[in-house]
């Protein structure tokens, strides 16, 4: 019954398409209900910054100068601060007015259990009944979330609203073993590798990698259900021969060997040889899938990995390198079209390693799909709510409405022990004085997210754009630099 209704709950997204953008869209009337909830197995130290996730899409508050008839209802597990929403309707001078904040409505749920945000809200019956009468007509109305799951589809009958995403039996798709098994259907360039169900499998598995890789001195160990590069562990191959665990070393430093190949026997995983070369870099293509069945190149980026091997997702800079950034938006394309054609839609990104070869060519191996939105989503959306512009994937390039092109570095990871002696007040005061904002003549500036962090994990997350990169980098550490003083930390080189 639940999947009934949910289908024709969806079949309305196709005529309401056009009117699902942060562009202008005039006169239209729309309302967007926001619920950015996780439902990811993370370590422990990420818990606590689990409820300023969700602040992550208030860039949405932006969007609603491109849409004077626009209404956004934004779910949280706990209240904003005030003083962040007077920092996003502060960005643009001529969004901060009463008629503008009437149609953003905060609705906080209290509770900051470890749960999904979408199953709290179920749990609250009156909450849902409260968001239902706040919409209007819901025929002009729909939910955004993060990723789908269950509750998402739940989330949707309940509301009684379309939903920006696909049912959750299509996330099998953006698995690791998902991943592989699609790039090999649509003859996508990726690793040689295997799927192993458990440890049992490995010795064998990584004999075979040697067999098809002789060059490949390590393997990359996948946990099929892995986010953000936790789930990957480095295998060095000549080590493994004489004893496998010594030679795994894992990416999550919070986890043991055992509790690794436990969740492994668990869910299964994939193992692929290493991808090396001169130089490397790790890019990602963002995907649009329709429900008319259209797919989009919304964005490329650089992503900027850290962790113990590099593995960890930190943050990104928009657009990827020209050299390749029409590349892999040949080969993404390839896989939005085979997603859009299994009937997925929304936000989708596929990321890649890309390697020099010996005459200097880069070489992109596609390495895993994400069916959901990710960490490069929320920074895009900043871009183009704030600017009215897009991204070509033929030119590699973003333009605004005004024509500028535009470059931006992004993080959910700039952090200190130091910066928890910081209210989001000290903060943002700091950023004011110092004139670290949004210039809307220039179309330049910084927009800060998850300042709510500050307090249980000294983290805030910020978009730098500018004219270039280097120009978008210096913002960046402008306000890195300007959180380290009122923080009394010492700032690192740039």
């Amino acid at each position: 019954m639940i999947d009934a209704a949910f289908a024709e709950l969806q079949g309305k997204l196709r005529a309401f398409w056009p009117n699902v953008t942060l562009r202008s869209i005039g006169e239209i009337e729309r309302t967007v209900v926001v619920v950015h909830s996780l439902s990811f197995d993370v370590p422990d130290h990420l818990i606590p910054v689990f409820p300023a996730y969700e602040e992550r899409f208030l860039c949405l508050v932006l969007s609603l100068l491109r849409a004077p008839r626009s209404r956004v209802i934004y779910v949280t597990s706990q209240p904003i601060h005030a003083r962040v929403l007077d920092y996003y309707f502060g960005l643009v001078p001529e969004l901060d007015r009463p008629e503008a904040r009437d149609r953003f409505i905060a609705v906080s749920l209290v509770d900051g259990r470890n749960q999904p945000l979408a199953r709290k809200l179920l749990a609250r019956p009156g909450a849902i009944r409260r968001i239902r009468s706040l919409i209007g007509d819901a025929e002009l109305a729909f939910v955004l979330p993060f990723c789908m799951t269950d509750d998402e589809v739940q989330l949707a009958v309940s509301l009684g609203l379309p939903i920006y995403g696909c049912h959750p039996a299509l996330n099998l798709l953006g698995t690791k073993r998902g991943s592989r098994r699609l790039f090999a259907d649509e003859g996508v360039p990726h690793p040689a590798g295997l799927e192993v169900d458990g440890e049992r499998e490995l010795p064998a598995a990584l004999r075979e990698l040697k067999r098809l890789s002789p060059d490949a001195r390590n393997a990359v160990l996948k946990l099929d259900r892995g986010v953000s590069g936790l789930g990957n562990a480095i295998v060095d191959l000549a080590a493994a021969e004489d004893d496998l665990r010594d030679a795994i070393e894992l990416e999550d430093t919070e986890l043991t060997v055992d509790e690794y190949l436990a969740a492994l026997d668990a869910e299964g995983g994939i193992v692929e040889e290493r991808i090396a070369g001169e130089t490397f870099r790790s890019p990602s293509v963002q995907l649009r899938m329709s429900p008319t069945g259209q797919v989009d190149i919304m964005s490329t980026h650089d992503q900027v990995l850290g962790g113990p091997h590099g593995h960890t997702y930190f943050g990104c800079h928009f657009p990827a390198d020209q050299e390749y950034s029409a590349q892999i938006a040949t080969e993404g394309l390839k896989v939005g079209r085979r997603l859009a054609r299994e009937g997925v839609i929304g936000r989708a990104s596929v990321d890649f390693a890309a390697v020099t070869g010996d005459a200097g060519e880069w070489r992109p191996y596609a390495l895993e799909i994400n069916v959901r939105c990710g960490g490069t989503t929320h920074p895009l959306f900043a871009l183009t709510a704030l600017t009215d512009g897009a991204y070509d994937g033929l030119t590699g390039e973003f333009r605004t409405r005004q024509g500028l092109l535009k470059h931006y570095a992004a993080t959910d990871h700039l952090d200190s022990p130091a910066y928890q002696s910081l209210t989001p007040d000290d903060l943002l005061d700091v950023v004011a004085e110092r004139g670290l904002g949004w210039d809307r003549e220039h179309e330049s500036g910084v927009v800060l997210h998850m300042v709510s962090a500050l307090a249980v994990a000294g983290r805030i997350g910020l978009t730098a754009i500018g004219d270039t990169l280097e120009e978008a980098r210096a913002r960046y550490y402008d306000v890195k630099a300007a959180a380290d003083q009122a923080a009394g930390a010492g700032s690192a080189p740039r």
